[in-house]
């Protein structure tokens, strides 16, 4: 059987789909599974080992300019490679109307979210199946009860992510932490105040501080963060695999609810995630190691409990 997925982006709803891929390996060890991605997180797909074949697509450049002859004869390859691939079975784990043409270029049988259980419910009316699935619970799970629908199974036990391959059994000669202080919106962001008394802590534990940023933008603003202080870096732009290499190695890792953040937990280290414009009901951290999400929509935690949960990460081992 060959079965394709359709999730295009972002970076941590990727993340999520991954414990589903290692139910699907699991439980259905004989079907051959095709994922639909974003050009941009192509890797994220790749690391799977049960991923036969990673279908790229440029949504995000697509839409600059969308009737250009690039954009529409990349668009048509796209849909030719879909179409010759002959699939026995569709899972669209995205439920945008973004990527229903995909759904619909695909042979097979459709599945999706019903009405009341996707994000845009208008989706539901181009499947064939329509799975009900709880709105408000872990994307992780989410995402794992609608491949077993689909497929015909339970998923059962703790997620797996199939990431264990970049967690590091040793420490690096320089212990350091991962701090993702940006986000994809501004008003997820955290207070100056509250990152430096972070800071403060992790650099007495005698950890080095490792800043990432995906943009000039975000960079700049790491900069200005560790302005005047020893044993603190930000990452020069990195591919998504050498991120997580470095990830694999980190103490521990403190960062805003982004996809780096989920993606450091996935791998197994221990996370603190901080929320602020967004609710960890629905995008919780997950992951093997020490993880707590912090705060809540229009309810950012204090410093003094991000600190806390350091604490409690660093007294782990």
């Amino acid at each position: 059987m060959r079965v394709l997925l359709v999730r295009t982006s972002s970076l941590g709803d990727l993340i999520h789909i991954l414990p589903a891929v290692s139910d699907m390996a699991v439980q259905r060890p004989e079907i051959k599974v095709d994922w639909v991605v974003e050009q941009a997180f192509v890797e994220i797909a790749q690391w799977h080992p049960f991923v036969n074949q990673v279908i790229a697509v440029a949504h995000r450049r697509w839409r600059r300019a969308w009737w250009s002859e690039q954009s529409r004869r990349e668009r048509a390859q796209v849909n030719q490679t879909i179409r010759a691939a002959n699939y026995d079975l569709v899972i669209d784990m995205q439920a945008l109307l973004k990527s229903i043409g995909l759904v619909r270029a695909a042979s097979g049988v459709k599945h999706g979210l019903g009405w009341r259980s996707a994000r845009e419910p208008l989706c539901s009316l181009f499947y064939d199946v329509r799975h009900r699935v709880a709105f408000w619970q872990p994307a992780v799970t989410r995402q794992r009860q609608l491949a077993a629908a689909a497929l015909g199974y339970e998923s059962q036990g703790a997620p797996d992510f199939g990431l264990s391959r970049w967690l590091q059994p040793k420490a690096a000669e320089t212990p350091y932490a991962v701090v993702m202080p940006s986000a994809s919106r501004d008003d997820k962001l955290w207070p100056q105040k509250s990152w430096q008394a972070v800071f403060d802590r992790l650099q007495l534990a005698g950890l080095q501080l490792r800043l990432l940023a995906g943009s000039a933008q975000e960079a700049d603003r790491a900069h200005d963060l560790i302005k005047g202080r020893q044993s603190a870096l930000v990452q020069p732009r990195s591919s998504l695999t050498e991120l997580a290499q470095l990830m694999g190695q980190a103490r521990v890792m403190v960062g805003l609810d982004s996809g780096l953040t989920h993606l450091s937990a996935a791998i197994g280290v221990d996370t603190i995630g901080i929320y602020k414009a967004s609710t960890p009901v629905r995008t919780p951290l997950t992951g093997s190691g020490y993880v707590v999400s912090l705060g809540e929509r229009n309810n950012e935690p204090q410093a003094q409990a991000v600190i806390d949960a350091v604490d409690q990460a660093l007294a782990r081992r």
